[in-house]
């Protein structure tokens, strides 16, 4: 688990030597509870009440959010007395099952209650989960919606990184989340491509571990010969396809692409700064000058195609993804190693970065698999009202923390959406 600070690793060393947990359920539940709070320990209040734009919460709403989850999809069956009855309201994300909600792009506006106020709502609902987690079995159904609210949280955990480096961004002194860290120097290995000879293989997941609903059933599906880069694209790689007029050309672009580019102004990544002909890059530790070895990251669904045309490649699939990635191991640079930013490949002779560092877009549409039966109730609407207009991308980033993904795992963002650590690998017919 990341420590920002001292202070965040002593109180949380604390808090499990004083009140150690009795069962596996709680402590993971405290692990994963006090991850999240050592997240928000370097920012300031202002920090966790701001909001840069519609698609991005404050860390605070974040912190409530997450609680408002166990208190109303875990402890409600369980005579629960909610903290302030008001908070339904105020930190309901999309549950249309839950009522009216506090309209998203005004998350920001919610100076009260304040940081001291959600830090008691999470210890209240703490020690009312804990407390739960003694008395139920582990295979009940209580038990398996907690485990869905700390993936949940998770989720939420890699938006806390994503949407606080947005709003640090978005202010003009660029103040980093972390202090400044020199980033290693060393030369990015050759990509290579690695064959896979495709055929009849099966996708999704099968285990008894927890998986979320969209990523079942496991079904079988047709794969061509394909092959994949051994490695994600780099910086230098994607600035070579700027200075060929990438952002310029329309022959690359798919046309909603190309109108979205041509709106928003796009030439470049989102990060990265221009300064006397010199690229940098701002990242949660501050700018820093842009390390053309490092895989390139906050590049749009949009971008990502266009990159891929304009090397002659295409995006892989998700089922090409999967079949790669299953013999992989789920090994990379994760939240949990505290890098916060995409680092270089190693040098190997097969596939590289498949998890962790920056997201992969896939050319796949956000669908459900066949057979795909949604969670029961409330959770519905979980993840089966998205499949629509979303594009999903795997492997997990370097804000993800490692036990939250598999290789089955599908994320999914608008084509648009630039603002997660989302980056490029190739693929081509074989």
């Amino acid at each position: 688990m990341f420590r920002p600070t001292e202070d965040s690793k002593i109180g949380t060393v604390l808090a499990e030597e004083t009140n150690p947990a009795k069962s596996p359920l709680a402590a993971r539940y405290l692990r994963v509870r006090g991850a999240t709070d050592a997240l928000a320990v370097p920012l300031s209040a202002e920090d966790r009440s701001v909001q840069s734009m519609p698609d991005a919460s404050p860390t605070k709403w974040h912190l409530a959010h997450t609680t408002w989850f166990f208190e109303n999809l875990v402890l409600a069956d369980a005579k629960h007395k909610p903290f302030d009855d008001r908070y339904a309201y105020l930190f309901n994300s999309y549950y249309e099952a839950f009522g009216p909600r506090h309209s998203r792009p005004q998350r920001g506006l919610l100076t009260r209650p304040g940081s001291e106020e959600i830090r008691a709502y999470r210890d209240y609902v703490d020690d009312a989960v804990r407390a739960l987690c003694e008395s139920i079995d582990a295979t009940s159904e209580t038990a398996a919606r907690l485990t869905l609210g700390l993936h949940h949280e998770q989720q939420h955990q890699e938006l806390i990184l994503t949407d606080i480096k947005h709003a640090l961004f978005s202010n003009p002194l660029l103040p980093g989340y972390l202090p400044p860290r020199p980033s290693k120097i060393r030369a990015v290995p050759a990509m290579r491509w690695i064959d896979f000879k495709g055929g009849l293989v099966e996708v999704g997941y099968a285990g008894d571990a927890f998986a979320f609903d969209n990523e079942k059933p496991r079904h079988k599906t047709f794969l061509n010969p394909y092959r994949l880069a051994s490695r994600l694209v780099t910086c230098g790689e994607y600035r070579a396809f700027m200075e060929d007029g990438g952002y310029r050309r329309p022959e690359f672009w798919l046309s909603d692409g190309w109108a979205t580019c041509r709106k928003e102004g796009w030439d470049s990544p989102l990060y990265w700064l221009e300064e006397n002909d010199q690229w940098k890059i701002f990242t949660l530790r501050g700018v820093a000058p842009l390390n053309e070895a490092e895989p390139v990251a906050h590049v749009s669904f949009y971008e990502a195609a266009a990159y891929a045309a304009w090397a002659d490649k295409r995006l892989p699939t998700e089922a090409e993804w999967e079949n790669a990635a299953c013999d992989c191991a789920t090994a990379g640079n994760f939240q949990d190693m505290g890098h916060f930013h995409p680092t270089i490949a190693p040098d190997s002779t097969g596939l590289t970065q498949m998890f962790g560092d920056a997201w992969e877009w896939t050319r796949s549409s956000y669908d459900p698999y066949p057979g795909y039966r949604p969670y029961s109730g409330a959770l519905a609407e979980y993840n089966g009202k998205f499949m629509s207009g979303q594009f999903v991308l795997r492997g997990g980033s370097c804000a993800t923390p490692q036990d939250h993904i598999r290789p089955t795992y599908r994320n999914f963002f608008p084509p648009a959406a630039r603002w997660q650590f989302s980056g490029i690998r190739l693929a081509e017919d074989l």
